[in-house]
């Protein structure tokens, strides 16, 4: 099934952006934006894609994990510097801080930086021009290794949160119809951290803003020495 949709996919967006890298004068303006349109819907598609084959390897128990030393710093720089032109288009100031004592993780990389990734996104769509996103990064020694993405932004009541965290359950609101997403980046981040042996909790209040901590168990922490 993964390949099979998959592959139809990657022929649209490679073939589309083939034709984007072509000299301008072979398309016209019109066709250049034409063109635009198929490439970011297909985009999209291949996003939604990804995902629903995630948490259906996710319930049937197939997830494929490459656990390895991750290095948390340059990551959430990382993700940071990704999601930053989208907090810039939104007027949105995104900020983080990073305990120093916090060396690195094992986890499965490419999922761990899914999992903050899809939090900032989050957390960007849902903040009005002028708003705040942050994240800090620090270590308890007693509760482990916690990531705590803020923002404030349009916040959701206990009924709201219990429906983002349901698969194609987003939260329907002037700001977050300007973004188009799954509805499932939100429930698929609550499974990979768990999956990692962890937890992920939201604390919201109603147009004030929105908590999101991501705890990860001490036995997963590496220190430098």
């Amino acid at each position: 099934m993964s390949h099979e949709l998959r592959t139809p996919m990657n022929a649209i967006l490679g073939f589309g952006q083939l034709m984007m890298n072509m000299p301008k004068e072979r398309l016209a303006d019109k066709q250049d934006e034409y063109l635009q349109h198929i490439l970011d819907s297909a985009n999209h598609l291949l996003q939604l894609i990804n995902d629903i084959l995630d948490i259906s390897a996710i319930e049937a128990g197939k997830l494929e994990m490459h656990e390895e030393e991750v290095m948390v710093s340059p990551v959430v720089e990382e993700m940071v510097t990704l999601i930053q032109t989208r907090a810039d288009s939104g007027k949105v100031k995104v900020s983080y801080e990073i305990d120093e004592s916090l060396f690195a993780i094992r986890a499965d990389s490419r999922r761990f930086k899914q999992i903050l990734l899809n939090l900032l996104s989050n957390a960007v769509k849902f903040t009005p021009e002028n708003g705040d996103v942050s994240i800090s990064c620090h270590q308890d020694k007693s509760e482990g290794i916690m990531f705590v993405v803020s923002d404030t932004g349009l916040g959701m009541t206990s009924a709201g949160i219990k429906k983002a965290l349901e698969p194609f359950g987003q939260a329907k609101s002037s700001v977050a119809l300007k973004h188009e997403g799954t509805g499932l980046g939100l429930p698929l981040s609550k499974q990979l951290v768990e999956i990692h042996g962890g937890t992920l909790d939201i604390e919201s209040i109603p147009q004030e803003g929105t908590t999101v901590t991501v705890q990860f168990p001490l036995e997963r922490i590496i220190n430098p020495y």
